[in-house]
């Protein structure tokens, strides 16, 4: 039966929460005993006879560990069958609970585990005589007598293992008590088998006295037995452990987390508490020092034993091991004692004739339980395994370290900026940008030709050291190859990039002596920020190459990268003459998408997209012409453009007897024109629509930018009767609650949410978060893309209204559009407060 063996490391005096009910069990129990059952004490050469049998079986123990306590398997059953059998029910109590009183004394453990496993023994022993005696009374030895008494027994194991669970759910927690609960079946089939021998012993008793002769010899066999093939057993699961931490360490040595498998194996496979990894700093690499303790998920930065024992063992090049049973000096043993430590081993980690460091292992898990001789080689050969892994880990961060540092000035190369760039843009936070500094060094070339390439070696190295040295301690520094230094970080805004650009370029430019030569070295500064000028590392590098480039030929050497730099600059500065004439004779053409109701398909208005067809150009890209004009100071005059476009058409539609409102998309920049809102309400009286009828959109980027900028013309807009709506959302890292803030009416669904419902579950569950919170907020909800019946029918399900898309028409000419609408819509079903609306995107 299970004996629970609590770890000093936690305090154990919470375990008289459950010895002390566990006894006032037994007390009760007994008394009922007393009163019902046979007369005390029966035979007392039998009972004598029982108990010794009882303490001989406690002393043959199959041991497991769960987390810090030890759990013992006995065979204990076997003279309980024969104790319920021959005995009346108290004396049976009497003899389990001495004879476990009597091995918990042999154990040497402290009063309060003696205690509970002795309650635990009475306690489970009276429960068990009275369900004996709930039970037939026991006649012969016939198959009746056989499930009586497997129904006494299997209730002692039931109860035994109760208490465990629940004691050490107590002092560990409730998953260390679950994990006892889980391994039931194994001591539950134990029982079992233990039940069936006994009352294969109780039926040869029966027949003749004399089988117990072989019976003797039979136990003596199977304690032989028991004992090779337990040696066996640990010999093969330990072998089986080394394997399998090799491949682990093999696995890990690639990802970085080799001292957390190496750690948590070792430890797991020598039982110990603490497993502890030392490796004095060498080179580059600094010194480590990681405890895994049993518990702790992570790892800890200190080790329960003196630093001493390592460093002997290091010195010495020898392992060294002081506990009870490893014969080591008393003296010793008690100074460890007393910090903590009962024993431990410590191997060092050999690479060839060199020690790299030390590998050890504190306190053997239980109270009882030691670390042996015979761990010290199992122990040494992890180590000798781990020393392999721990050197193969070095050299691939080696050769890591190698592929992302440029050789000559040590410093991360454009690789390593590159991913660096990649992982911080993928944390906004508000109020900052990524800020990336590109540093080009004049005249390289000339120093190269007239004195050598080592001087110009040494300019770059004393240019990256200047960097290095000046950058804010926040800042990644790298060179980017040849003449070429980056320096990125987060900062406030663009402009504070520009001023630590300027002021790095001047430290740069401070005269270098090299010998009896000194050169004044000076640098073109570009400077780009995300997420003004892209979204992710290479269109950064890319733009901040072409600001360092135009940085040569502008006063002060420092560019802050703008539209017209792009790849595509000259065809866009071509554009912008273009724009401006195009705005001047109405080349722009405005086309039209309807958008419709999602449960009858009624239309209630039209989205409105810019086009321009030049003649020089082709089609222009939306996005490209809009840039231009934002860039060129055109954006107010294109607004107003598609304002006015807009408006005259939903008058035109009102006179016909059909009003569409008119929603049109604002850039974030035009909210800080604080004349826009007067300018609106000119052009709704100079037209004639009311109010109500317009909506503005922003995108969620520029109305929810982190700051309140964009609220004030919001809320003069509103006080119009112009609705508002934030077009794009959830393309952001905005939430509904902020919305909550700011004096808008609607929310439209980015589409690439709205595209991705038919397909990916995770889409769906965002379109459907958005529509369900937008509605409890009074917020009406738009989705854009709908393309085919499917997703049509899941926007009708989740009670999306309105919707736009393929699947209704795509964008048209004006003139089209009244065909279709001649198609589609019969004027006479819309009444005046159905307003349809009309949205105008530039």
């Amino acid at each position: 039966m299970p004996t629970p063996r609590p770890s000093t490391s936690r305090s154990n005096e919470r375990a008289w929460l459950v010895t002390g009910p566990l006894a006032l069990l037994a007390v009760v129990c007994s008394v009922g005993l007393a009163l019902v059952g046979p007369p005390f004490p029966g035979s007392i050469a039998k009972a004598l006879i029982l108990l010794v049998v009882m303490v001989a079986a406690g002393t043959q123990v199959l041991q497991f560990v769960i987390r810090r306590q030890a759990l013992a398997f006995t065979i204990t059953e076997i003279p309980l069958v024969l104790a319920f059998f021959y005995l009346p029910p108290l004396t049976v109590v009497v003899i389990a609970s001495i004879a476990a009183l009597i091995g918990q004394l042999r154990r040497r453990l402290t009063p309060t585990k003696v205690w509970f496993n002795v309650a635990k023994a009475a306690a489970a022993a009276s429960l068990a005589c009275l369900v004996l005696l709930a039970l037939p009374d026991l006649n012969g030895v016939g198959p009746l007598t056989w499930l009586t008494l497997f129904l006494t027994v299997s209730t002692n194991t039931l109860v035994t293992l109760a208490a465990v669970s629940g004691v050490i759910g107590l002092l560990q927690g409730w998953q260390a008590g679950w994990e006892v609960a889980r391994s039931a079946p194994q001591p539950l089939a134990t029982s079992a088998v233990n039940v069936i021998i006994g009352l294969v012993v109780l039926i040869a008793l029966e027949t003749t006295w004399w089988s117990l002769l072989l019976i003797a010899v039979l136990a003596v066999a199977v304690v032989l037995v028991y004992r090779s093939y337990s040696l066996f057993v640990r010999q093969h699961r330990t072998l089986g452990d080394l394997y399998e931490l090799t491949r682990a360490m093999t696995a890990s040595g690639q990802d970085g987390t080799l001292a957390d498998v190496l750690l948590g194996r070792v430890r797991g496979l020598m039982q110990a508490e603490y497993a502890t990894l030392w490796l004095p700093a060498q080179g580059r690499h600094p010194e480590v020092l990681l405890t895994a303790r049993v518990d702790d998920n992570g790892l800890l930065d200190v080790a329960p034993a003196p630093a001493a024992m390592r460093e002997e063992a290091s010195e010495q090049q020898r392992t060294v091991a002081v506990g009870v049973r490893l014969g080591s000096d008393g003296a010793l043993r008690n100074s460890l004692h007393r910090t903590g430590v009962k024993d431990l081993i410590v191997v060092p980690l050999r690479s060839g004739q060199a020690v790299i460091g030390t590998l050890e292992v504190v306190n053997r898990l239980s109270d009882v339980g030691h670390f042996t001789p015979s761990d010290i080689p199992v122990f040494e050969t992890v180590a000798a395994h781990a020393a392999v892994a721990l050197e193969n880990s070095r050299l691939v961060d080696r050769l890591r370290h190698d592929a992302y540092h440029d050789a000559l000035t040590k410093l991360p190369n454009r690789r390593r900026i590159t991913a660096a760039l990649d992982e911080a843009v993928k944390i906004r936070a508000p109020g900052e940008v990524v800020a990336l500094l590109l540093f080009d060094v004049d005249r390289l070339r000339e120093v190269n030709e007239s004195l050598g390439h080592s001087a110009g070696d040494k300019v770059l190295v004393e240019v990256a050291e200047r960097l290095r040295s000046r950058a804010p301690s926040s800042a990644l520094v790298g060179r980017a190859g040849g003449d070429e230094f980056l320096v990125t970080l987060r900062l406030e805004s663009a402009d504070a990039a520009l001023e630590l650009a300027a002021q790095l370029r001047e430290q740069i430019r401070d005269e270098m002596v090299f010998d009896a030569l000194t050169l004044d070295v000076d640098t073109a500064v570009g400077v780009a920020v995300y997420p003004d000028h892209g979204s992710d590392a290479a269109l950064l590098l890319q733009r901040v190459d072409l600001a360092a480039t135009a940085a040569k030929s502008v006063p002060g050497s420092v560019q802050l990268f703008n539209a017209a730099l792009e790849s595509r600059s000259m065809r866009r500065l071509g554009l912008a003459g273009d724009l401006r004439r195009a705005l001047d004779d109405g080349s722009l053409e405005v086309y039209f998408q309807p958008k419709m109701t999602l449960r009858d398909r009624r239309l209630v208005g039209v989205e409105c997209l810019a086009r321009w067809e030049d003649p020089a150009h082709g089609t222009v890209a939306p996005e490209d012409f809009v840039a231009v004009a934002e860039h060129t100071g055109q954006l107010g005059r294109l607004t107003e453009f598609v304002l006015r476009e807009g408006l005259r058409r939903s008058r035109d539609w009102a006179h016909g007897g059909q009003p569409l409102a008119v929603a049109v998309n604002l850039s974030a920049r035009t909210l800080t024109d604080q004349h826009f809102p007067a300018r609106v309400q000119e052009l709704l009286e100079e037209y004639g629509v009311p109010p109500q009828w317009l909506t503005l959109e922003i995108k969620e980027a520029g109305v929810l930018d982190g700051t309140d900028r964009p609220i004030p013309t919001l809320r003069r807009l509103r006080d119009l009767g112009v609705r508002l709506s934030v077009d794009d959302f959830g393309t952001g890292d905005s939430s509904l609650a902020h919305l909550r803030r700011l004096p808008v009416h609607e929310v439209k669904v980015d589409r690439s949410f709205v595209q991705g419902m038919a397909t990916d579950p995770g889409d769906l569950a965002i379109v459907n978060a958005v529509v369900t919170l937008s509605q409890q907020f009074g917020l009406a909800v738009i989705a854009e893309g709908v393309e085919s019946e499917l997703t049509l029918e899941l926007l009708q399900d989740i009670g999306c209204e309105i919707g736009q898309g393929f699947l209704f028409s795509r964008p048209l000419p004006y003139e089209r559009l009244e065909a279709w609408f001649g198609a589609q819509v019969d004027p006479e079903t819309i009444s005046d407060s159905e307003l349809p609306r009309l949205r105008a995107v530039l």
